[in-house]
């Protein structure tokens, strides 16, 4: 196990910056979850910290020790990538052996090592087998057993979900938490799928553009976004957002959404009253939004675009202001005809306000005890 921090790390391909002054401690034994879209640099990081990439600038540590200048094989790091990357014409149990090829062990204690990375990920009875015999979900259990049979410090794996069906990507990503839960192992995971970053990670760190926008557990990410980047990257459906207009209503700051007024929290008010005028932009996720069926409730007008019905909840999708899309979670019960006009509110409490220039979130000031 290792700790990892990573210290002003910047990568440049001639004038493009793949990596941008990134600073990031990875904790011994975490699972820490790079999520980004694709070109913001995480398998660039990865690399980094691998050793595969060498940054332009910057330092990284392994439990304090500077090993920016270290090859990969000294650095006692595993990787798993989204190919399985095995060698088509050695069975299961020599693709494994390979990784132990020149770990000095005696015979014994490879075939030993082998066989409990084997029972680990549940694929002894396929040792004999060639890769050619094997479905996807075993080959990539296979490649995992080539990772972990080294002892590494640290697990990389680059996307090893991605190419994989649905239900066995389900599969999969219980069993390598698990697995991790259970090795505590340093384990770093790059993936644009933020339903596997909340469902996988201990914490997330969301990139941009090469920069780390935010960093934080799954519930703080979700909850409390820090930019309107990470609230509109994170969440299925996605959050809506909608321009908001600052008002006074008997000395109280409100934000106008249409014909909705929403009062502002106790604490951000001074902010939000400093705030330019056009600069705000209020935030609710689609569980958040209330569809009005009392007509005398003043509402946001919207017109249903389509219903996406999933069993245990539908999303209804409105043609909302400006042309905008607004995204709803309703019960599966309910009935609505692409065309039909309706009205919407929101959950106050669950709003979030965003400064529209920065795209920095407002947090309720403390009170100063």
């Amino acid at each position: 196990m290792a700790q990892i921090q990573l210290q002003n790390i910047s990568k440049l391909y001639g004038n493009t910056r793949a990596v941008d002054r990134l600073n990031l401690e990875i904790m011994d034994g975490e699972f820490l979850v790079l999520l980004g879209p694709s070109g913001s640099g995480k398998t660039t990081a990865l690399n980094i910290i691998a050793g595969l990439t060498a940054p332009s600038s910057g330092s990284i540590f392994f439990d304090g020790k500077d090993v920016a200048a270290r090859p990969p094989h000294l650095r006692n790091i595993a990787m798993v990538f989204q190919s399985s990357l095995l060698y088509p014409h050695l069975t299961a149990r020599r693709n494994i052996e390979m990784s132990l090829r020149r770990s000095g062990l005696k015979p014994e204690d490879i075939s030993a090592r082998i066989e409990e990375s084997a029972a680990i990920l549940n694929i002894s009875p396929l040792l004999h087998k060639l890769p050619s015999e094997l479905s996807g979900g075993e080959r990539q259990r296979v490649a995992t057993a080539k990772a972990i049979v080294r002892n590494p410090t640290a697990f990389l794996l680059d996307e090893p979900l991605a190419a994989l069906d649905a239900a066995l990507r389900l599969t999969l990503r219980s069993e390598l938490v698990n697995l991790q839960k259970r090795l505590r192992t340093t384990t770093v995971l790059v993936t644009h799928d933020q339903i596997e970053a909340l469902t996988m990670g201990d914490r997330i760190a969301v990139v941009r553009d090469g920069r780390l926008e935010q960093i934080g557990t799954p519930d703080e990410i979700y909850n409390h976004p820090g930019t309107l980047f990470v609230a509109s990257f994170v969440g299925s459906p996605p959050m809506n957002f909608f321009a908001g207009e600052r008002i006074e209503l008997d000395s109280i700051s409100h934000v106008r959404c249409g014909l909705i007024d929403l009062r502002v929290p106790d604490g951000m008010r001074e902010a939000v009253r400093a705030l330019a005028s056009g600069n705000l932009t209020v935030a609710v996720r689609p569980q958040h939004i209330r569809i009005l069926t009392d007509r005398v409730a003043p509402g946001l007008p919207v017109t249903v675009f389509s219903v996406e019905r999933l069993g245990k909840e539908s999303i209804v999708i409105f043609d909302g202001p400006n042309g905008t899309k607004v995204r709803a979670i309703v019960e599966p019960g309910f009935q609505a005809q692409v065309g039909d006009r309706l009205s919407i509110g929101f959950q106050a409490d669950q709003c979030l306000y965003f400064d529209s220039s920065s795209g920095r979130v407002f947090k309720p000031a403390l009170r100063r005890v």
